[in-house]
């Protein structure tokens, strides 16, 4: 059995005890050794590396697999101890070998395998002190134990790494040096947590940086003078000084010097109206007749009649579907809401220009109905069109009964043209107009002609073709195509020209 006075001498010593894979390892200094109990007892115990938070654990010598001394301290003890040699602590039932025994650094006891009942002596701690052990004094400066060194991590983190703003703790520190590290892995890597993320959250200060405070002693005009004044003694002049800067500008909006904008760049013969665009450009409207010997003259060049109608369909409907809400209505989310378009057209160019567009807005998943009366002989660009038009899924009316009792979503008004008013006095002629004056949708016309009194459906939108005629008021809001005229062909009618379409092929014309 151990004697009384031999279990006090390893009473203060720090040791690891490993328990298995269950228990883990704990790690503290000895409190008790009980010889009857065959228990140890630790205190400030740490288990696993992380603090325990009862202040003593008591292990029995069956529970203990393996048991590793990391410091005996000696007589007199302040605190500050050398490196020091894993010595080896016996407790009956653990079965350590007889006699005194001394492991290098990092060596471990094992438990054997067969248990011995017989009581094995403990080596005493004068015994390991007498011992030749070789150190250095750098050793005995800097050496530190587990527990000590863990110890003095947390009462120095408020100190030692507390850091607010640009303050460093060198600079409030600058003779504290960091202390080497030694011992086990487990120690090292915790130490190093422990300074980079150790700092208590209470000590994180209250009170905001003041910025505007800060600012305000920054005397920017005092700068700028001095700046400029600088600048005229040397003769130079740097970009974007105080005095230089203009007004605020667009994101849009060109900042260099360029020449003078011209907003009137279309002037002709004789303009009864003027219009302009969205961004100020002066259009001037052209009588029927130029606007007659202008389509000829492109057409002696190559813009046929077929090319014409088939740019005049592509921006109708580009426009018609935009009226109907452009993406928010048509999308695949809203294919059961497929917006109905009324097209009512008459044995004319324009019709034909109705046609190509309600073959595109079909191609386009509206539902289009139009409408054309029979006639015996029809032109040939209505036949034409009307070929490809029926290969769509639109459907084709002659009757005005055949068309929807309930309100459309839009009426296209292709009835009326330039030429052949005695249209307007056939039955068919009336009662369609009168079938779109009934029905409540929204109406836009296709190159109406200049006559209010010629119109007899109200439109709210009328799109020209080229250059815009001087359109009354029952014409609704104007809009201008390009239907691909060259600027040449302006030119030789007389028409100094300039697109003012920009990046667009329909655009508003607003009245001056």
């Amino acid at each position: 059995m151990i004697r009384e006075n031999m279990a006090a001498d390893w009473l203060g010593s720090i040791v690891s005890i490993n328990c298995g894979e269950s228990l883990g390892v704990y790690q503290g200094r000895v409190s008790a050794v009980d010889q009857v109990s065959q228990t140890i007892s630790l205190k400030r115990p740490f288990h696993n590396g992380v603090k325990c938070l009862v202040p003593e654990v008591t292990f029995r010598a069956g529970d203990i697999t393996e048991l590793k001394i990391l410091e005996i301290p000696g007589p007199g003890d302040n605190g500050q101890c050398g490196d020091f040699q894993h010595t080896d602590l016996c407790i009956p039932g653990i079965g350590c070998p007889g006699g005194t025994s001394q492991n290098g650094p990092g060596k471990l006891l094992k438990k054997p395998g067969a248990s011995s009942s017989a009581p094995q002596n403990i080596p005493r701690r004068t015994d390991v002190k007498n011992q030749e052990v070789a150190i250095s004094p750098q050793q005995q400066q800097c050496s530190k134990s587990y527990m000590d060194r863990h110890m003095e991590s947390l009462n120095q983190s408020k100190g030692f790494r507390r850091r607010h703003n640009s303050w460093s703790s060198s600079s409030r520190h600058p003779n504290q040096v960091t202390p080497k590290k030694s011992g086990v892995k487990n120690g090292q890597m915790k130490n190093k947590d422990d300074e980079c993320f150790g700092d208590d959250i209470e000590e994180i200060p209250d009170t905001d940086f003041d910025f505007e405070g800060n600012l305000a002693l920054f005397d920017k005009a005092a700068v700028f003078e001095e700046i400029d004044t600088y600048e005229r003694k040397s003769g130079t002049r740097s970009r974007g000084t105080p005095n230089e800067r203009s007004a605020r500008y667009r994101h849009d909006e060109n900042i260099l010097e360029s020449e003078p904008i011209v907003y009137r760049r279309i002037t002709v013969p004789q303009a009864s109206k003027e219009f302009c665009t969205d961004s100020g450009l002066v259009v001037p409207s052209i009588s029927y007749e130029l606007h007659k010997k202008l389509l000829s003259v492109a057409e002696k060049y190559g813009l046929t009649l077929e090319r014409r109608l088939e740019m005049t369909g592509v921006c109708a409907s580009q426009m018609a579907l935009s009226l109907l809400g452009g993406p928010n209505r048509l999308n695949p989310k809203n294919i059961h809401q497929r917006p109905t378009v009324a097209l009512l057209c008459g044995p004319h160019v324009k019709g034909a220009q109705g046609i190509s567009c309600g073959r595109h807005l079909s191609n386009h998943d509206v539902h289009v109905i139009l409408f054309l009366p029979n006639f015996v002989k029809m032109l040939e660009s209505i036949t034409n069109e009307l070929t490809l038009f029926s290969k769509t899924q639109g459907q084709q009316v002659s009757s005005v009964k055949d068309l929807p009792d309930s309100p459309v979503d839009l009426v296209i008004n292709c009835l009326d043209c330039h030429e052949n008013a005695f249209l307007r006095d056939q039955p068919w002629y009336k009662a369609a107009v009168d079938w779109a004056n009934q029905n409540r949708a929204p109406v836009l016309s296709l190159d109406p002609p200049v006559n209010d009194m010629e119109q007899g459906i109200d439109a709210k939108w009328s799109l020209s073709l080229g250059l815009p005629l001087p359109l009354g008021e029952r014409a609704g809001r104007v809009y201008l195509c390009d239907i691909g005229i060259p600027q040449k062909v302006f030119q030789e009618v007389g028409i100094n020209y300039h697109s003012p379409f920009g990046c667009k092929f329909v655009i508003p014309l607003h009245s001056t």
